[in-house]
């Protein structure tokens, strides 16, 4: 069987441009699964293994949101400016450019979970169906959860991380350091980092005007405007089946995706035991197939 095809361009959004990779032919009768990635902030690159759904015959779209990755640049601009409004109304466009607001997946991972959420709870008509993966549905409860973890660490560790998060030297060697710990247990189990995911954290690294704006130093160090958003009051319009995905060891506790699965009419809830905040490389196989079962119920619900 021959190699699905990857086309790669820019959307014209406004004044700046979406960068976008397809994997597959969507003129193939299969809608698409487009994938929202996290941060805010990050990139495309941590999820790219979900390409490999185009050869079991779903084509795949990749975007960077802008600010990021192949996206438009904006370093200058500030917190006012990247809202959640802003990433909602890029999503709609990237939709239109590609001729697929008529008929689509959506796949979210963690902040992307969040924003597909928002999308789909407005009802859209093309939309078929929602993987929300690793994400809370709500910052406060969040944050809440991060508190947990936290104690969680070796006490020398929360010293180091409050320490300099008191004095604003989150930028420093030590700082990270300890962060790593947070992150190795919570984020990302598998040692030494997968090269997608690192491709990811390089990039935030190069340019995090996105993420210190809305999210902040780190992920359990909320200090950024996204800090009181919540999708909880949105997600029971949310009218197509739904696949909630979760690791055991997640920062996604399973606290901050409880109101998900009360909330949804047609959902359901897969936990990864052995993975943390990225099953798809931390459980590769298992998160493969959870995907392929949940994409294969839509189309015999489709034809039924």
């Amino acid at each position: 069987m021959p190699a699905p095809q990857i086309v790669k361009g820019t959307a014209p959004f406004g004044d700046h441009k979406t960068w976008f990779r397809v994997s597959g032919d969507l003129g193939c009768g299969r809608p698409p699964l487009v994938v929202l990635h996290g941060g805010p902030g990050s990139t495309h690159d941590y999820l790219l293994p979900l390409a490999s759904l185009a050869a079991a015959g779903w084509p795949v779209v990749h975007y960077d949101q802008l600010g990021n990755g192949g996206s438009t640049r904006l370093p200058d601009r500030g917190a006012d400016f990247w809202t959640v409004r802003l990433f909602r109304e890029e999503l709609d466009n990237l939709l239109r450019h590609l001729g697929v607001s008529d008929d689509y997946l959506l796949f979210g991972q963690s902040w992307g979970g969040m924003l597909a959420a928002d999308h789909a709870a407005d009802r859209p008509a093309g939309l078929r169906g929602l993987v929300i993966a690793n994400a809370p549905a709500s910052m406060p409860l969040w944050l809440r959860e991060m508190a947990v973890l936290r104690e969680q660490l070796p006490p020398e560790v929360q010293k180091t991380l409050l320490r300099h998060e008191a004095a604003g030297s989150t930028d420093t060697d030590e700082y990270f350091a300890a962060m790593r710990v947070f992150y190795d247990r919570h984020v990302c189990r598998v040692l030494p980092w997968p090269r997608d995911y690192l491709a990811t954290f390089m990039e935030i690294n190069d340019d995090p005007t996105v993420y210190h704006a809305m999210n902040g130093p780190n992920e359990f160090h909320v200090i950024g405007t996204l800090r009181d958003w919540s999708v909880e009051d949105r997600i029971p319009h949310i009218d197509v089946p739904t696949l909630l995905i979760s690791g055991r060891y997640d920062e996604a506790t399973p606290a901050t995706v409880q109101p998900y699965f009360d909330h949804i009419p047609n959902v359901r809830w897969e936990i990864f035991e052995e993975s943390s905040h990225m099953p798809h490389l931390e459980e590769p196989e298992r998160f493969t197939s959870v995907l392929v079962d949940f994409l294969s119920e839509l189309k015999e619900g489709a034809r039924g």
